[in-house]
């Protein structure tokens, strides 16, 4: 999970709250969510989030008794980790395997977990379009070796998408691709 930033961040809990928060940026975590989640004491996290929050890389707002952080898409280093984040995680790969192979693909999108930025090991990917089943089962057993992940799919056609998307919007959802329009 953490090899491209291994090398360049020390602090292991540091690590986790940028793949947390720059995974999806629209994401919001507070402190004792990031603690319970990662099983580090409450004053591990503050520490980072603070150095993170004073560096401007992340922002926050106070929601009543809590601080909410979120990535800063505003901060000049924001593109460079966000992409960062998605190379560690193998989205990347995922993403130009599934253009290149996979048919007649018009969306797709991270739900649950991973959409909320939650490197669990188990990546959601919803592909709505006509995709070539074949390959698209080779390829997952490929890219699950080289990500280190399990990698579940669902599959929709366009018009079964229209259907479930009113069900399917109501968890964690992440775009991370969509065909341009065709002129």
């Amino acid at each position: 999970m953490t090899s491209v930033f291994s090398g360049l961040i020390t602090s292991k809990t540091r690590i986790r709250i940028l793949m947390r928060l720059f995974l999806n940026p629209l994401k919001q975590a507070y402190l004792r969510e990031l603690s319970t989640e990662f099983n580090v004491s409450p004053s591990q996290v503050k520490e980072e989030l603070h150095q993170l929050h004073s560096a401007g890389i992340l922002e926050s707002k106070k929601n009543g008794r809590q601080i909410l952080y979120r990535a800063n898409q505003t901060h000049p280093l924001y593109h460079e980790l966000h992409s960062m984040v998605q190379k560690a995680l193998g989205m990347d790969r995922i993403l130009e395997s599934i253009l290149e192979r996979l048919g007649d693909l018009e969306h797709a999108y991270l739900i649950d977990d991973y959409a909320e930025g939650k490197d669990t090991g188990i990546i959601d990917l919803v592909l709505i379009g006509h995709i070539d089943q074949e390959n698209l089962t080779d390829l997952v057993h490929k890219t699950e070796r080289y990500i280190e992940r399990k990698i579940r799919t669902l599959i929709l056609q366009p018009e079964e998408w229209d259907t479930m998307y009113a069900n399917l919007s109501k968890r964690p959802m992440l775009k991370v691709w969509h065909r341009e329009n065709k002129s």
